[in-house]
């Protein structure tokens, strides 16, 4: 069999469980995917200031910060399942909940979201994991992260022309009449990912018999100094982005000032990107080793963001957004297998909710600094020093990987073919970083 011939059949020959798990992803991911495009153009158009907008992002991702290791720890009680199942339902909750537009409901409903998206996105990949072979997940995690990025591009697209059809249709003449359309088909969306969580197989654990359970509270680390190397790149790189993401639809509409369809459609653009990206990533991996890859298309990501914060002209923007967010987000998925395959077995589940973790605090105050650059130095100086803060954050965070990691991709630990992804700049559901 030919590599590319091999390459391709590691994509097939997947599971029931994994294979109905895809659907979760497109009604799921495209619930997330359209919040994250569109949600804080909705705060905007309801007259929610960006400092008050910052407060809300960073609620969401402190709520996530909570529910971390509790949730890891719940799924090993009650199976992993049954805890997306929790996750979703308050992700649907909360997504009818932010369309009366009132100001404690929406922190209410951030709050919510924050956490129940947490919870699906911690337990998500130990059951796939668990229910996939150890040659393929490489290849599933690489389709599992490209097929989100086509389902928030084709959302992307027919979303926003959807919303500001029916709501001309209805009558509704409000600005943000088409982004309360956008909420609702979105809520709908999460309660369809209930019914799809809904046919996988139970994975509720047989009782455990008495006796020690390992590390305190069920923490288990063996390396501090690893586990701090392979936690801190990802820490930094979610300052920066926690400050860019949320609010590159803002900074795009203000830019340019695109309307609904518009905004959604160069989102779309960027998904297409990512998602070409990532399938090609397990290849390049092959060929350069896995941190050697990763470097690669994280420090040629850089440059493209000088373009994207400070370019006047719209065509550049959408072409540096493109290439930059495939580029950053394409080694997810194999980093993933790197620093799952760096630790042992009773370490991984540890270093998963400690990943998210970071990831979600890094999100609760990148915010904070993005509403106070908005509030002091107004809607282009603010965006200017974003950029440049984040250009900084990112290009310390490729060398700390490159420093620590060069060479050690074969280097595992025992008994580690488990493999589970963990996003390197935005959620899984949604690559737009």
């Amino acid at each position: 069999m030919s590599g590319a011939a091999r390459y391709f059949s590691n994509f097939t020959g997947f599971g029931r469980d994994a294979r109905l798990f895809l659907l979760t992803t497109l009604a799921f991911g495209a619930a997330i995917g359209l919040y994250w495009i569109d949600f804080n153009l909705y705060l905007e158009s309801i007259g929610i200031d960006p400092t008050t907008i910052g407060l809300l992002m960073a609620a969401s991702q402190l709520a996530g910060v909570v529910v971390a290791f509790p949730a890891g720890a719940l799924s090993n009680r009650i199976g992993r399942r049954s805890v997306m199942a929790m996750g979703m339902a308050l992700v649907a909750l909360a997504l009818f909940a932010f369309l009366p537009g009132r100001l404690v409901l929406l922190f209410v409903g951030v709050i919510a979201l924050g956490a129940g998206t947490q919870m699906v996105y911690v337990v998500q990949v130990p059951y796939i994991a668990e229910h996939t072979a150890p040659g393929q997940r490489n290849e599933y995690f690489a389709m599992w992260s490209a097929l989100g990025n086509v389902t928030s591009l084709v959302a992307a697209l027919l979303g926003g022309v959807i919303a500001t059809e029916l709501a001309s249709g209805l009558g509704l003449t409000a600005a943000s009449a088409p982004y309360q359309v956008l909420l609702w088909g979105t809520a709908v969306l999460a309660v369809l990912s209930l019914v799809t969580v809904s046919m996988l197989t139970s994975d509720r654990p047989a009782p455990r018999p008495a006796g020690p359970s390992g590390g305190r509270w069920g923490i288990e680390i063996s390396d501090r100094r690893l586990f701090a190397k392979l936690l801190l790149p990802g820490f930094i790189t979610s300052l920066g982005a926690g400050q860019l993401i949320p609010f590159l639809n803002i900074f795009v509409k203000g830019k340019f000032a695109l309307d609904l369809p518009a905004i959604n459609a160069v989102f779309a653009i960027t998904s297409l990107g990512t998602t070409l990206a990532i399938l090609a990533q397990p290849a390049l991996a092959s060929r350069f080793g896995r941190i050697g890859s990763i470097v690669l298309v994280q420090s040629s990501s850089i440059p493209f963001l000088l373009v994207l914060g400070f370019s006047p002209v719209l065509w550049t923007v959408i072409l540096a957004m493109t290439v930059r967010n495939s580029l950053m987000n394409a080694g997810s998925p194999i980093f993933d297998a790197f620093a799952m395959d760096r630790v042992s077995a009773a370490e991984r589940a540890t270093l998963s909710a400690a990943m998210t973790l970071l990831w979600s605090l890094g999100w609760t105050i990148a915010p904070l600094y993005y509403g106070q650059l908005q509030a002091r130095l107004g809607f282009t100086a603010g965006y200017a020093v974003d950029f440049v803060t984040i250009i900084v954050l990112y290009t310390i965070s490729t060398w700390l990987l490159w420093h620590w990691f060069r060479g050690t991709d074969h280097a595992a630990a025992p008994d580690a073919p488990l493999t589970m992804p963990i996003p390197i700049e935005a959620p899984t559901a949604l690559e737009h970083a």
